[in-house]
């Protein structure tokens, strides 16, 4: 097994947590804040990965800023903005919005570090992907309601993704192990969340904390989607590139309607069954500009 397929089967079971968390954080959101709940689980995802081995030195503060500009756009600002738009708009909005990473990686990889190269695939797929999303999104509800604050913060989490994936690129190029490299951005990103707790609602009660639900969804959010899919999610960016592994952003939606199905007996209807046949092909579609599929040789072909 090469080294690139690993990387793509690392990819497929950080999207496969990622999309499960959404469960775990509705289930603490009945007693704590997005912010709490944020702050809390990178706490202990950074807790997690001081145990384990491996250290990064100091070298130049040009390097350091990598790390500053990791942690600030992806743990900080992305998470920040996703909360925060939460509260003004739609699920469905956030949902169909944030998923325009992808897309802002790829134009963003084009002015910043190696260039990676953009076939027509991409953008085929990118749009096949969103229409999938959109259907997922919305699941039967025909009604589209606009509220302009919330929606620019979805796409404003988008965009501080993007610029982190491109980041973490960055980081995979200077050479360190990524366990050590990825605690050193949640270091940054928990210094740099540290001056919204004092304007945000921020007072965790460690009572609610302990109660055995809590305390179990915390720690996997924390130690699982956190430190884990963190750290293999950040190599995966390393082998494959960020426009490549960015794709795989389209599942989550996906995983998170299927996680709802088995978890929650939440019902599929057949409008959220056309979006994940649209999202996995959008997904097929991307990815083959890579692998030497083209949809323009298929259609000479004909």
């Amino acid at each position: 097994m090469t080294k690139n397929t690993v990387a793509h089967l690392t990819a497929l079971l950080t999207v496969l947590i990622w999309g499960t968390t959404f469960i775990a954080t509705k289930v603490l959101l009945r007693d704590f804040t997005p912010v709490e709940i944020l702050f809390s689980r990178f706490t202990l995802g950074f807790l997690a990965l001081s145990c384990l081995p491996g250290r990064i030195h100091f070298t130049t503060f040009r390097n350091e800023l990598f790390f500053a500009g990791a942690g600030f756009s992806g743990v900080t600002l992305y998470f920040l903005f996703e909360n925060i738009a939460l509260q003004h708009t739609l699920v469905s909005n956030v949902g169909i919005l944030v998923t325009a990473a992808p897309f802002f990686t790829a134009i963003l990889s084009r002015f910043f570090g190696r260039k990676e190269p953009l076939h027509p695939n991409f953008f085929i797929g990118f749009l096949l992907a969103l229409a999938g999303i959109a259907l997922i999104s919305f699941n039967g509800n025909v009604i589209l309601e606009l509220n302009p604050a919330g929606d620019i913060l979805a796409i404003l989490a988008a965009l501080a993704w993007a610029v982190y994936s491109i980041f973490m690129k960055r980081i995979g190029e200077l050479g360190h192990p990524m366990l050590p490299a990825t605690r050193r951005v949640f270091l940054y990103g928990l210094l740099l969340m540290i001056p919204a707790l004092f304007f945000m609602d921020f007072h965790p009660a460690l009572r609610q904390m302990l109660l055995p639900v809590n305390l179990f969804n915390l720690a996997y959010l924390g130690l699982g989607a956190s430190a884990l899919c963190f750290a293999t999610w950040n190599w995966t960016l390393k082998i494959l590139g960020a426009v490549r592994v960015s794709i795989y952003i389209y599942l989550v939606p996906v995983i998170a309607v299927a996680a709802a199905m088995l978890i929650l007996h939440e019902t599929m209807t057949p409008m959220a069954l056309t979006g994940i046949v649209l999202t996995l092909l959008g997904l097929f579609v991307s990815e083959s500009g890579n692998t030497g599929f083209s949809v323009k040789r298929l259609c000479q072909r004909r």
